[in-house]
């Protein structure tokens, strides 16, 4: 299946939108002598600045061409950042569904049935931190770093706990099986969205992964952020995790979820097929290919 769909845009019009401004507690010179050094501090063509990043993620409090470009340059760091992170968080989804995998399920005849936890895979923290786009972060790009992937890994982990399997058909074989025990076999390919996890709301919602985030960042980088810019950093990053989350869930197909099981009412002549009760399943990486 595809990786992750990060619509970045999406996550650049949420930054926006959240009317950030630099520099931050900008205030035009008034007064007299204040206002006319100011006007005369710059050159007519310096008053008025285009800017240079399309979409914008800061606005100037000044259209001057200084307070353009500061938001031209800062806001490219933020934007390289909103798209590096999401890339990372792409590609720890990649490395995760190499390993994940169902166990423990219970089969009864054609139902599968998997209690929350069945759904089995290593957190995504370690891989976001370490993919190549982000690895040599250093400094605050580091700590920022590891809030956002903290944070969306707590909230992946959440919904991963709580996936259920409530009684899919994946084995209509199994309904009648001709021997004393059904040999291991592939389950029908499903929609992951099938499997329902009580911890939805965790990848679902915006909101909470941006507050885990929030949680997870260094105190003393928040302490110096009074305009809150790593909110709507989290923000946007929240938002495009959670559409991409959506979009995957009813395209990754469940499939090669190997069951097996006894068939105790099999004794023939008398009774040559029988339901398999009390099966399981072979847990095996590779299962959401």
């Amino acid at each position: 299946m595809p990786p992750w769909t990060m619509i970045k845009p999406a996550g650049h019009a949420v930054f926006l939108s959240h009317g950030l401004k630099l520099p931050a507690k900008w205030k035009d010179p008034s007064g007299d002598p204040g206002a006319k050094h100011y006007g005369d501090c710059l050159k007519p063509e310096e008053k008025a600045a285009i800017p240079k990043l399309i979409p914008p993620m800061f606005m100037p409090s000044n259209p001057n061409k200084v307070h353009q470009t500061s938001c031209d340059e800062v806001g490219k760091n933020f934007k390289d950042f909103h798209d590096s992170m999401l890339d990372a968080i792409g590609f720890a989804h990649n490395m995760w569904k190499l390993k994940a995998q169902f166990k423990d399920l219970k089969i009864m005849s054609v139902s599968a049935i998997g209690a929350p936890g069945c759904l089995d895979g290593p957190e995504l923290e370690s891989d976001i931190k370490n993919a190549p786009m982000v690895a040599s972060f250093s400094g605050n790009m580091a700590k920022h770093r590891d809030a956002v992937a903290k944070g969306v890994s707590k909230c992946f982990k959440d919904w991963q706990g709580m996936v259920t399997v409530p009684g899919l058909p994946w084995y209509p074989a199994f309904a009648a099986f001709p021997g004393p025990m059904a040999p291991p076999m592939p389950n029908v390919p499903t929609p992951l969205i099938a499997c329902p996890s009580g911890q939805m709301a965790a990848m679902a919602s915006p909101s909470t992964m941006k507050s885990e985030m929030g949680s997870a960042l260094d105190g003393g980088l928040k302490d110096k952020d009074p305009t809150k810019q790593y909110e709507a950093l989290h923000d946007a990053i929240a938002t495009v995790v959670a559409a991409a989350f959506m979009i995957w869930l009813p395209s990754q197909m469940v499939m090669l979820v190997m069951g097996k099981g006894p068939i105790p009412s099999f004794a023939p002549p008398y009774v040559p097929v029988g339901p398999v009760v009390g099966g399981d399943n072979i847990p095996a990486p590779n299962l959401l290919t």
